[in-house]
């Protein structure tokens, strides 16, 4: 039988089989199959399974993945370990306080769902708590990503209004929420799935940052159709091996000037004729993000916790 793996665990896993939940054993020779993960399955999953008897239920197959999130092990064995895999779509969730969000974790996070071909949005959270400045500054930030092309969207997980009216991004698709621990995943996949009763944790005051309640990936079906995907807090955000030529088509508004320039291996740093520096330059092309290429092109990138999307 087929099923879908909701949640990995460590050596078990919860597979939803025909609306039913079972908890799951790996076949041996799969967990031995060459794999250069920390964990052989993940969340998003299909599989095959095998009913041994009543109480032994076995994974005896996974079936090609269309794409998954992957983050780095740490240790020196350079493993990794699969967040999620077969997404439609990948939100990220900001915060401008308690705590900020900064612009170029948004940009990696971005260029990584870019790289793969996995849509990806932004949500504002928190809007409840910014001042008139602040909110402002919000509208300005908001507005460097959608000209880049992307659904931006503000919110308070607290306004049942503004959750309801962003359920149709929802409705039939696989999505992913990522974002830095305490910006408020849990409590707006709760907001949005009601029935839904995900444990939410507290901001440091010391700090002002969230301490992690998600510690594992967990996909929950939406009432409305679809599933949703809470993962565990990112704190920094690393990226995938790019050749320094790649990296232009991952930024959408460096990728429509790149085909104006001279030269057809621009990288757009000190190239004449370059379409991307002059539109820097007469203010058609965000600075800020321009600056972003710049760092992640010259490998001045966070790894501390380092994640990829494939």
């Amino acid at each position: 039988m087929q099923g879908l793996v909701i949640k990995s665990t460590g050596s078990n896993y919860l597979v939803n089989i025909n609306n039913t939940v079972y908890t799951c054993k790996l076949q041996g020779k799969i967990r031995l199959e060459g794999r250069k993960t920390t964990n052989p399955i993940a969340v998003g999953d299909i599989v095959d399974v095998l009913f041994e008897n009543e109480k032994e239920v076995s994974i005896i197959k996974i079936h090609p993945r269309k794409n998954y999130i992957i983050r780095k092990s740490l240790n020196l064995s350079k493993q990794a370990h699969i967040i999620a895999s077969n997404l439609d779509q990948a939100i990220l969730i900001a915060t401008l306080l308690a705590p900020r969000t900064s612009l170029g974790f948004i940009d990696r996070f971005l260029i990584t769902a870019e790289a793969y071909r996995i849509p990806a949005k932004l949500i504002f959270n928190k809007c409840d708590l910014l001042n008139e400045e602040l909110l402002g500054y919000q509208k300005e930030i908001i507005n460097i990503y959608v000209k880049a092309g992307y659904d931006c969207f503000e919110v308070s997980s607290y306004n049942n209004q503004q959750i309801d009216a962003l359920k149709p991004i929802f409705k039939n698709k696989t999505t992913l929420i990522a974002g830095h621990s305490g910006v408020g995943k849990s409590t707006f996949i709760n907001a949005i799935e009601p029935s839904l009763t995900i444990k939410t944790g507290q901001i440091s005051s010391a700090h002002a940052k969230g301490m992690h309640t998600t510690t594992f990936a967990e996909l929950h079906p939406l009432s409305f159709g679809g599933n949703i995907i809470d993962s565990p807090g990112i704190k920094e955000l690393g990226l995938v091996e790019m050749k320094k030529e790649e990296v232009g088509h991952y930024f959408p508004e460096i990728r429509i000037l790149m085909n104006a320039c001279k030269f057809n291996n621009c990288i757009h740093v000190n190239e004449p004729k370059c379409a991307v520096i002059k539109a820097v330059e007469d203010g058609e092309l965000n600075e800020e993000r321009y600056n972003s290429y710049l760092k992640i092109l010259n490998g001045e990138e966070m790894d501390w916790n380092e994640w990829e999307i494939k």
